[in-house]
């Protein structure tokens, strides 16, 4: 089954789908194995890693779908992928969607932001009209290849605007076509309920941990009637913080070896499929 179709029957199926950030394909990976349903491609996460710069909006649609593609392509969930503000106008938008579609990827979100854009989470950030945003809407739809591709729109306009005119604009993009509605940023507990009441379309949670919103846990999102939750940071911050104490270390010991369990190579290799591909070169190996 296509990706894309596990991505649609999910969303009509009970339970929220938990989709942790992934920012490469090694986390990508861990996220399969440790259980989840799918993966979401972090933008953020991808600008970090991939360039080693932050989200204001400095990667480009190739390198977005490069970068998707890569994920996409080594683990079997469905994948997620943040696509910025589609990289222009509605041009611009259907070669987006249809640039993911080709990475593999089961679905997107765009957003209303004005170019270029910048982290959901911090200050600055500004919105289009709204109606050039259905436009954008309505040309991802009508010309992704796959009817089963997810379109997703996001509105920041909590943060510009406040929180009535994201919840137009979120029904505004709903009647527009958009198949799950993504309302970034709302501030309280209460803010996070009132979207879930008065936004009528499937709905995506963003929890990014010391971020603009408070920390819920899923279930009680899924109570609330959300259908999506993304972690963006989730694997990105266990790595920072993780790296940074392995290189506190070492300066300080002059050597990696630490009391403790240690993962060598083949623990590594492990988890990115090493198993497999020495299957396929077992098969085909001559005597």
């Amino acid at each position: 089954m296509r990706t894309t179709t596990q991505l649609r029957q999910m969303l009509t199926a009970p339970g929220i789908i938990v989709a942790p950030g992934a920012y490469d394909g090694f986390s990508a990976r861990l996220i399969e194995a440790a259980g989840f349903q799918a993966v979401y491609m972090t933008g953020a996460g991808t600008a970090a890693s991939h360039l080693g710069q932050p989200d204001l909006g400095l990667t480009t649609l190739t390198e977005m779908a490069t970068h998707a593609s890569h994920i996409a392509g080594c683990v079997a969930l469905p994948v997620i992928a943040d696509a910025d503000t589609g990289y222009g106008n509605v041009l611009n938008v259907v070669r987006t969607v249809r640039e993911y579609e080709r990475a593999g990827v089961a679905g997107l979100h765009l957003e209303d932001q004005v170019a270029p854009k910048k982290c959901g989470h911090i200050a600055g950030k500004q919105v289009i009209p709204t109606g050039e945003f259905c436009d954008k809407i309505r040309a991802a739809v009508e010309y992704r290849t796959d009817p089963d591709f997810v379109i997703i729109a996001r509105t920041d306009a909590r943060a510009v605007t406040g929180l009535d005119d994201a919840i137009e604009r979120a029904n505004r993009y709903a009647e527009a076509g958009a198949d799950v509605i993504f309302v970034e940023a709302p501030q309280t507990q209460d803010e996070i309920a009132r979207v879930a009441r008065e936004v009528k379309a499937p709905l995506l949670a963003n929890m990014v941990a010391g971020g603009r919103t408070p920390s819920v846990k899923f279930s009680e999102l899924e109570r609330l009637g959300y259908r999506i939750v993304i972690y963006p940071a989730v694997c990105m911050m266990a790595a920072v913080q993780a790296i940074e104490h392995a290189l506190g270390r070492l300066r300080a010991g002059e050597t990696d070896w630490h009391d403790g369990p240690v993962l060598g190579p083949m623990d590594i290799f492990r988890r990115v499929g090493f198993d497999w591909w020495h299957a396929v070169e077992q098969k085909f190996t001559r005597p």
